[in-house]
């Protein structure tokens, strides 16, 4: 037979027979009656797919260097390229920085506001029991907050209610991270367990009754001594939350050509925003993670007049205040939580109000 005719055993390999009526493969080892093949049943020579082959050396590195190739610019490298273009929307640009530089304030206040606040509520002669009250305040929130929504969802999906609402706890009601969470300690002996504000609410009270006792009890020599115990006495009691990255936006980011680093560092300046982070990533970098923690000048006038304000002074003697600072200062989306909260609602208005009027000014 010809080569590449039909005949050819070469050939034939590469084609198969397919049972037009039962649209069935007919197995190349098998006989007609085998196959129950009758009189004007019609079959149809199809030529086979070509397996695809597999990639070589060659193929894996032009796909190495394709990606090389796509990999997001560095600033340094956008600034090379852009130097000769002019400047457009200077005052769009103008708008965005100080809306950055509100949210930058916003989280200097809080932290020098919490340093205020530890240090009128050492004042108070009763600062012992305020501490034990906002200890359980904080027990209380953290039992009590639960997004119902989230909840639902993760409910929706199979997962028990109880071990749903532990996931969110500690994934500060992220769902995606919750659900991350409850997959990898599916196994785990411990997953029930409540956790330790859950398994004796008054526990973390009780334990931080004696403690404070104790520390007021033997500093009760001078005046700036108590102080200093009583705000050791808040640090040990604060309960700091870990900051989370989001993961997918962690993996959006580094797949632009961002290190993990840099990414995680990103995220964690602007609150988990995914396009506020790649616009910091391209950007100046400012502020930077450092700064985070640092807080206004005590001798600014916006710091002063936030102090000289009557409703944020009876508010920083209020633990709850105490509480909601905190709260912000780690999960900024909780804030709008504190902005409808009756007693800290108030407050955290009039700083608002006092950016906005010395920003304009």
């Amino acid at each position: 037979c010809a080569h590449g005719s039909l005949e050819d055993p070469k050939s034939v390999t590469h084609h198969k027979l397919i049972h037009a009526a039962s649209e069935r493969v007919l197995n190349d080892a098998k006989t007609i009656l085998e196959e129950n093949i009758q009189d004007q049943d019609v079959l149809l020579l199809v030529k086979k797919r070509a397996p695809t082959p597999p990639p070589t050396m060659a193929d894996v590195s032009a796909e190495e260097k394709k990606k090389q190739d796509q990999k997001a610019p560095d600033r340094d490298a956008i600034f090379r390229a852009t130097a000769n273009l002019p400047s457009h929307n200077m005052d769009r640009a103008e708008v965005q920085t100080n809306i950055r530089d509100f949210q930058t304030e916003l989280r200097k206040i809080l932290v020098s506001l919490i340093e205020v606040a530890q240090k009128l509520l050492a004042l108070n002669p009763d600062a012992v029991e305020l501490f034990k009250k906002a200890n359980a305040m904080l027990d209380e929130e953290e039992d009590g907050r639960v997004d119902e929504a989230a909840l639902r969802q993760l409910t929706e999906m199979g997962f028990p209610e109880s071990r749903a609402a532990k996931a969110l706890r500690l994934n500060h009601m992220s769902v995606p991270q919750a659900m991350e969470w409850l997959i990898e300690h599916a196994e785990d002996p411990t997953i029930d367990a409540p956790l330790p504000g859950q398994a004796s609410p008054g526990g973390a009270q009780a334990e931080a009754a004696p403690e404070a006792a104790t520390e007021a009890a033997g500093t009760s020599t001078g005046d700036e001594e108590p102080r200093d115990e009583l705000t050791e006495i808040f640090k040990k009691i604060r309960r700091k939350r870990e900051f989370r990255a989001d993961a997918r936006a962690v993996v959006s980011l580094m797949e632009m050509g961002f290190d993990e680093k840099e990414v995680i560092d990103a995220l964690r300046v602007n609150n988990n925003q995914q396009n506020a982070a790649c616009e910091w990533l391209l950007g100046d970098r400012k502020p930077s993670p450092e700064e985070l923690d640092k807080g206004i000048d005590p001798d600014s006038p916006l710091f002063q007049a936030i102090l000289d304000n009557p409703v944020v002074q009876l508010g920083l003697t209020n633990p709850k205040t105490l509480l909601a600072f905190e709260d912000m200062l780690e999960n900024p989306l909780n804030s709008t939580q504190w902005m409808n909260d009756p007693e800290t609602g108030p407050v955290m208005l009039q700083i608002s109000r006092i950016f906005q009027t010395l920003n304009r000014t």
